[in-house]
């Protein structure tokens, strides 16, 4: 699977195009994060154990939602069963995921806490005062574990970003998805700048009026979450299936007729994703689904077999391999 370099500008448009999702179903995305962190909060309440429990299967809630992302482009209506689909499908490699992402943590944690000394941790978790003599060196000791706990966590989130989505989408084990996530991460390393400065100053704007923006941004966050997927892995922006008309799609990209009309030859060229129905027609080439990852390939450079079709010969020997093992 390739691996896309796009601009820096579309850091923003991740957000952009996310809110766009969320605007198309509201009350559903607000009913969605509400019930997700209603469980987080009823899992916290069981000490220690239920944070690691959460940790390890969020992943899990993630890929599910990704799933309702689609359903919604597709012309599906989201609901509350989209946040436990993932468990349905495949789970285990989901919380392999959320293990590794664990056990990445308590190691940040146990180094930060070996650099910082016993006094820093004393005086963050039990409030015990310093001596001003020996302030200076503690304030040094936090500074030096601040700047390692952000050196080692930001890698840690590049590999967690993505992973959860090429699982579900793609079927790739979970040390590959983070391995992919991560060079997929700092191959647009800048985009991914301008994102997250965007969030950060969102994060302030909507905690200002008593939190009540983050109603609005916390699903905006899981859409730009799939949106910025598409970007980089499809090379695809953000399509809508028109209900009415079978193959007729919207796309949510704030671009002028000018712009577009210039891009008309090129994104004719793209992989859009693909119906309930075998294939989608585009201007020039028609499209079909591969029956093992479900991602549209152009039919003349598909591999038939019988009414299949199939990206690659590897995807074609992992279907057969599991018709033959389910009969």
């Amino acid at each position: 699977m390739e691996i896309h370099q796009v601009n820096a500008k579309q850091g923003l448009q991740w957000i952009l195009s996310g809110f766009y999702l969320f605007r198309k179903a509201p009350l559903a995305w607000v009913f969605v994060c509400f019930s997700l962190m209603l469980i987080a909060i009823t899992m916290s309440l069981v000490p220690l154990l239920g944070k690691f429990i959460f940790t390890l299967i969020s992943p899990v809630f993630l890929a599910g939602i990704m799933l309702g992302c689609k359903d919604m482009e597709q012309g599906r209506p989201l609901d509350i069963s989209h946040l436990f689909m993932a468990f349905k499908t495949n789970p285990v490699p989901l919380i392999t995921i959320g293990g590794i992402y664990l056990i990445g943590q308590i190691l940040i944690i146990g180094l930060v806490i070996l650099v910082g000394g016993s006094q820093m941790t004393d005086m963050l978790l039990y409030g015990k005062r310093v001596d001003e003599s020996e302030l200076m060196g503690v304030m040094s000791n936090m500074l030096t574990a601040s700047l390692l706990t952000l050196a080692l966590s930001i890698p840690l989130m590049m590999a967690s970003w993505f992973s959860p989505l090429l699982v579900i989408f793609h079927n790739i084990p979970p040390i590959a998805a983070m391995q992919k996530s991560f060079f997929a991460c700092l191959r647009n390393f800048i985009p991914f700048q301008l994102y997250g400065i965007t969030l950060i100053l969102l994060t302030i704007l909507s905690i200002m009026p008593y939190g009540v923006g983050l109603v609005i941004l916390i699903p905006t966050i899981f859409t730009s979450i799939y949106v910025s997927y598409k970007d980089i892995f499809l090379n695809e922006p953000l399509r809508f299936k028109n209900n009415e008309s079978g193959h007729d799609y919207q796309q949510a990209n704030w671009t002028n007729a000018t712009e577009e009309s210039k891009k008309d030859e090129a994104e004719t060229k793209k992989h859009y994703p693909a119906s309930d129905s075998k294939f989608i027609h585009s201007n020039s080439r028609e499209l079909v689904q591969c029956a093992q990852c479900n991602v549209p390939v152009p039919r003349d450079e598909a591999i038939q077999d019988k009414e299949q079709f199939f990206c690659s010969e590897e995807h074609l020997q992992l279907y057969k391999s599991k018709s033959s093992s389910s009969q």
